[in-house]
């Protein structure tokens, strides 16, 4: 049994939120990697890109976790509700980390409070598209509601 929502309604939105978020890491990692031409892999620098501290290690980065997220955002078939699930605890581990070593030697990817806060934030709405947008059969939407409505 399921915990999360099957069939839900507005599941073709939490689809394209999943793709709008995977757009925007891409975008940032192009633009990070335009920013951070010519510097070492994982610089502590100030180079910043839409307000957010990064280098070209977190760039690479930010550009192929985005592109995971829109390949599985535009295969659907549920492979989408894992992507957007798996990519969001990835997002979560590495901004949490990146918050713990912020003004240390060890922040190898040049953040900034603000790159955390954007981390999170798009982790989070990675994971609300994973949890909303699991399709199945009719069958299941029912088990799900008779399940849902004993509680």
């Amino acid at each position: 049994m399921a915990h999360t929502p099957i069939n839900h309604p507005a599941r073709p939105i939490y689809r394209a939120i999943g793709g709008l978020t995977g757009l925007y890491l891409v975008v940032f990692g192009v633009l990070g990697i335009i920013a951070s031409a010519g510097n070492e892999v994982l610089a502590q620098d100030d180079t910043r890109v839409l307000g957010q501290g990064t280098n070209l290690g977190f760039s690479l980065l930010s550009v192929l976790l985005g592109l995971v997220v829109l390949v599985g955002a535009a295969l659907g078939r549920n492979i989408d509700v894992a992507v957007n699930q798996w990519m969001a605890y990835a997002l979560m581990v590495i901004g949490l980390g990146g918050l713990a070593f912020i003004r240390t030697d060890a922040n190898i990817f040049n953040f900034s409070v603000v790159t955390v806060m954007a981390l999170l934030s798009a982790s989070l709405v990675l994971l609300m598209a994973g949890m909303y947008g699991k399709v199945g059969t009719d069958e299941e939407a029912e088990a799900f509601q008779k399940a849902r409505l004993v509680l």
